[in-house]
């Protein structure tokens, strides 16, 4: 059976950068944002985005569109005989499902949400306790935990099922047009609200005061894991879209436009959040919290909330459910590929598989709150910390250094493929950094995890 390819150049590009957004966009850099004092974090994030985040990129889609595999056969194609890089491609697929065993959980909460706001649960009025015990009693409830989650997991799968042209692809064009109209319409709202100077003054202007209290080296290290977060590199995630696209651009410029797109959502994402909190006196560094505790005590209180409340928790629905999608696609993928698999057979299996893996983690609010893992963290944080802190720097790196090291794939072979095409070229000149400057930085963000 041919293998599929995108059917457009912007589907390509929507899908790919419907996988970086998500909640590193719109719940965490908001309120990254409000702990490291605003502007300066912004400016030092916009670099790191440049200097690592986008090389990073476009390795992983480098070894994608030139082995047109996922990532284990497309390390096989790609390494030198008797080599054993393919086996960070079995890490790549723990990766995806590990992160799916909470992603879905939590993009159920934003589903969630969304029906709240929409039914007439949050009402006018409502006090900062009784809007905070709604989030508790979600949590308190592994009913309607596992229901939010079992929706999010079915309806993903089911769209996966029907291909990448006529399911992942097309939805992903509708409902990344709705997400940057959402968050447009979104923002213009925030910026109007009474005070809402404050709120961008607070986003878009260094402050030297908060440098002085949270030092300039906290700032920077936050600002180095955003960038290098939010783009969910390390486990192939991205890989597999770069097996489906065509040769027609270099990918420096497909992944500038990734990039570009998932900035946008993040940077817009705090156009609506900080204007809104200074508005109404809400602090903006409330931490997890203020998507879920914080926020819709700012929508109960001001006129229209109701619909204000729904249009942003139907966005964050969107936004968390772009990288569930793409995700599933590509654990899909990688079924088919190594294991023989007809498309419809692996969605079933990986449906029931990723529903009774999830189980743990809706369970770990209520009937299994007292499970304790590592350094105490609960099953949601010790699943997002092998993620976040382990697979992800540590599968760049290996993405780095087998893009670069001749035991791997080698520089000359992947900067053939990343300047094939049309746009922006990396130059040779950049062997050094992207050899050694690269993977020193990111030895730093694994140092910095485990520490």
């Amino acid at each position: 059976m041919p293998r599929e390819k995108f059917q457009s150049r912007l589907g390509f590009i929507f899908v790919s950068a419907g996988c970086a957004i998500g909640i590193g966009n719109v719940w965490r850099f908001p309120y990254v944002v409000g702990e490291n004092g605003g502007g300066l974090f912004v400016l030092l994030y916009l670099a790191f985005l440049v200097l690592m985040g986008l090389p990073v990129l476009t390795m992983e889609l480098a070894v994608g569109r030139a082995s047109r595999k996922s990532a284990v056969l497309g390390y096989r194609a790609l390494e030198k005989p008797g080599s054993r890089w393919h086996l960070h491609g079995w890490a790549c697929l723990i990766g995806c499902y590990l992160l799916m065993m909470f992603y879905t959980t939590v993009s159920g909460w934003m589903l969630s949400y969304f029906f709240k706001f929409a039914v007439g649960t949050f009402g006018p009025g409502m006090s900062a306790e009784e809007t905070a015990a709604v989030f508790t009693a979600l949590l308190g409830s592994p009913g309607e935990m596992a229901a939010w989650m079992f929706v999010t997991v079915i309806l993903g799968f089911l769209i996966c099922s029907l291909g990448l042209q006529k399911g992942v692809e097309k939805v992903s064009k509708v409902m990344m047009t709705a997400l940057l109209l959402l968050i447009l319409v979104l923002a213009v709202h925030s910026l109007t609200l009474p005070g809402a100077a404050e709120g961008l003054k607070f986003y878009l202007v260094p402050d030297l005061t908060s440098v002085r209290t949270n030092g300039l080296g906290k700032v920077i290290a936050a600002a180095m894991n955003q960038a290098f977060f939010t783009l969910s590199l390390g486990i192939a995630a991205m890989e597999i879209f770069g097996s489906y696209m065509s040769r027609d651009n270099t990918l420096p410029s497909e992944a500038a436009g990734i990039c570009a797109l998932d900035t946008f959502v993040a940077l817009m994402s705090g156009l609506i959040i900080f204007p809104a909190c200074f508005s109404f006196g809400v602090q903006p560094d409330q931490g997890p919290s203020l998507i879920f505790a914080t926020l819709p005590n700012v929508f109960v209180n001001m006129t229209g909330g109701r619909i204000w409340g729904t249009l942003f928790f139907l966005f964050m629905t969107f936004a968390s459910f772009s990288t569930v999608m793409a995700v599933f696609e590509n654990i899909i993928s990688f079924c088919c590929e190594m294991f023989g698999l007809e498309r419809r057979r692996a969605v079933m299996i990986n449906a029931v598989v990723i529903v009774i893996a999830s189980l743990p983690c809706v369970f770990g609010y209520n009937i299994w709150s007292n499970l304790r893992f590592f350094g105490g963290r609960d099953v949601l944080d010790t699943e997002d910390f092998l993620v976040s802190n382990l697979l992800l720097p540590i599968g760049s790196l290996i993405f780095c250094l087998f893009c670069t090291l001749r035991a791997g794939w080698g520089y000359d072979h992947f900067i053939e493929e990343c300047n094939t095409g049309r746009g922006l070229r990396y130059g040779r000149f950049l062997k050094p950094y992207f050899k050694y400057v690269l993977p020193l930085l990111i030895l730093v963000i694994i140092f910095q995890g485990l520490t």
